[in-house]
């Protein structure tokens, strides 16, 4: 326990250090961490001349240097339009993994560690030269007892304690800055921290990952354009994973060179492979990179590294489906809708707006053919705009905006003429078929009526529940009337001039009582003759004049 808090309190001064170092002091002064520099770090840190760079570009080389855990948050903030703007996102969706190998002597220890036995009774060998390093991870070419060739992949030393420090350290940075900055609770960063830690924790359960692989296959049993490796069960655990080598060409080569792999056939292979991923399975691949494909002797696409995956439900892969017609439709309505049941609405959503800038949108790709619109960009554009107005849309759909886009990005290069929208279009088209289709519509009813059935079988039970609960005093009652504050305001002001009115009108009546008494007697005034009127007059008059006054300062009247 000591241990740790010492090990969080030096990250903390490093993560400040770092960040005042790029430019962001002000941010630590404002969130009152600034006691945290070393005492050279504030002296010199209002003094030291600052590097004449751009906020995202100063902002990602805080990232970078903090290591694996920013970078990826980095990544995921660059699918948050609505927080940063777009010349950040830009820099945020340049953050890269730079890391150095890590010895053959650590995989040595790791891999004996989970196995709990020398790597000589795993491996007949294992390459000490690493295929591939990463943030997370590192990747080794081996072969196994059976003489089956493998690749290993064995987590970086220590790296989960590094990222639950950090995970530990963020989340108590935006419960500080919740009480800073209204801006925080505005964008739900606390609730993005939170879904970034159960995604960063999934990657480093490389058990999770070898379950992604499994079903995978199980998806593409049948295709024989798409391959997926198998997974070694027996020299798999959380912290290292053991899967066939696929032996072939990777894509980023297959992009940059000439080899005897016909270009346009692999984009249209791999476009349709994440579309059945999408539309058919709602289970896709997350991380389209050149470098997690292999492209087989026989023309086959080989998948590898399934750390990250995206899931839609049932509704979320309709939902898509329909708002991706509606898109190509150019339908305002259509598109106004669907991101409307897509994503989570505030309570102050305005209808009108939204639909006015859905408009603006698409516009942008109004009668544009249908080879020239870039499903991910479009899809991207339009989840932006319900960041805009604070409609939450699920992670996995923004995750698929990004995929996408990534996916458009790998098949254009291999073939320009390629269109995903036009390859797409028929999978939407089948999805919106299918769901209307009779045997659909009969499960759909029939699950309905077993929902009311059993919401009526409930019923009497959750009643009895609430008179319980009201005869206890326990309940409350809250009640939203549109525009309440505005009616009470002005029923205050009929009020004011209610009473203004009727004071007017009794000192009128007094001063006409005063002027014809005075008028039709032979004496003078009663008012000089007795103090008490004249006591009572100016009492009356005072209080007259304080109402005005009082009126009049509400702003009410």
């Amino acid at each position: 326990m000591f241990k740790r808090r010492i090990r969080q309190l030096n990250r903390y001064r490093e993560i400040v250090a770092t960040f005042t170092k790029h430019g962001f002091g002000f941010l630590i002064e404002e969130l009152g961490l600034h006691h945290m520099l070393s005492l050279p770090g504030r002296l010199l840190k209002d003094n030291k001349p600052q590097e004449p760079k751009p906020v995202g570009v100063r902002l990602r080389y805080a990232f970078e240097e903090l290591g694996p855990t920013f970078i990826k948050l980095g990544q995921l903030l660059s699918t948050r339009p609505d927080i940063f703007p777009e010349h950040i996102i830009r820099e945020l969706d340049k953050l890269q993994d730079h890391v150095d190998a890590f010895t053959y002597d650590y995989v040595k220890e790791i891999i004996e560690q989970e196995f709990e036995t020398s790597i000589d009774n795993i491996f007949k060998n294992v390459n000490y030269k690493p295929l591939a390093a990463a943030s997370i991870g590192q990747v080794h070419t081996a072969q196994l007892k059976s003489g089956h060739e493998a690749v290993v992949k064995i987590q970086r030393p220590g790296i989960t304690s590094i990222v639950e420090t950090d995970l530990e350290i963020l989340s108590d940075l935006v419960s500080l800055a919740e009480l800073r900055f209204q801006f925080v609770s505005q964008y739900n960063l606390k609730e993005i921290v939170q879904e970034f830690s159960t995604s960063i924790r999934k990657e480093l359960n490389y058990t999770l990952e070898a379950r992604n692989t499994v079903k995978f296959k199980n998806i593409f049993k049948d295709n024989k354009d798409i391959y997926i490796p198998e997974i070694y069960w027996d020299y798999t655990t959380k912290r290292v994973i053991t899967m066939e080598l696929v032996n072939g060409t990777k894509l980023k080569n297959v992009m940059k060179e000439s080899t005897n792999h016909d270009k346009k056939t692999v984009a249209k292979k791999l476009t349709e492979s994440f579309l059945e991923q999408v539309f058919m399975e709602g289970f896709f691949h997350g991380d389209p990179h050149p470098g997690n494909f292999i492209i087989k002797n026989n023309g086959s696409i080989a998948f590898t590294d399934f750390g990250i995956v995206g899931q839609l439900t049932p509704e979320m892969k309709n939902r898509f489906a329909s708002l991706m017609i509606s898109v190509i439709r150019q339908d305002v309505d259509g598109i106004v809708k669907n991101i409307m049941k897509i994503g989570f609405l505030p309570d102050d959503v305005n209808i009108n707006r939204l639909k006015r800038d859905v408009m603006i949108v698409r516009d942008k790709y109004y009668h544009l053919p249908l080879k020239q619109m870039s499903l991910g960009e479009a899809i991207e554009d339009f989840f932006d705009l319900a960041f805009r107005h604070k409609i939450q849309i699920p992670s996995d759909l923004t995750l698929l905006g990004k995929t996408f886009l990534t996916l458009e990005g790998v098949v254009k290069e291999l073939d320009s003429d390629i269109s995903i929208v036009e390859i797409a279009e028929p999978f939407g088209h089948k999805m919106v078929k299918d769901k209307f289709s009779p045997e659909n519509i009969w499960d759909s009813l029939t699950n309905n009526i077993k929902d009311y059935g059993e919401m009526m079988f409930e019923l009497p039970g959750e009643i009895r529940e609430l008179m319980s609960v009201l005869k206890k005093g326990k309940g409350t009652l809250e009640i939203k009337v549109p525009q309440f504050d505005t009616l009470l305001k002005k029923l205050d002001r009929i009020g004011n001039r209610l009473a203004f009115s009727i004071v007017l009108l009794a000192f009128s009546i007094i001063m006409s009582g005063l002027i014809i008494g005075s008028s039709v007697s032979d004496r003078a005034s009663v008012i000089w003759q007795v103090p008490a009127v004249e006591v009572g007059f100016i009492i009356a008059m005072f209080m007259f004049l304080w109402l005005l006054f009082s009126i009049f300062r509400s702003g009410r009247f």
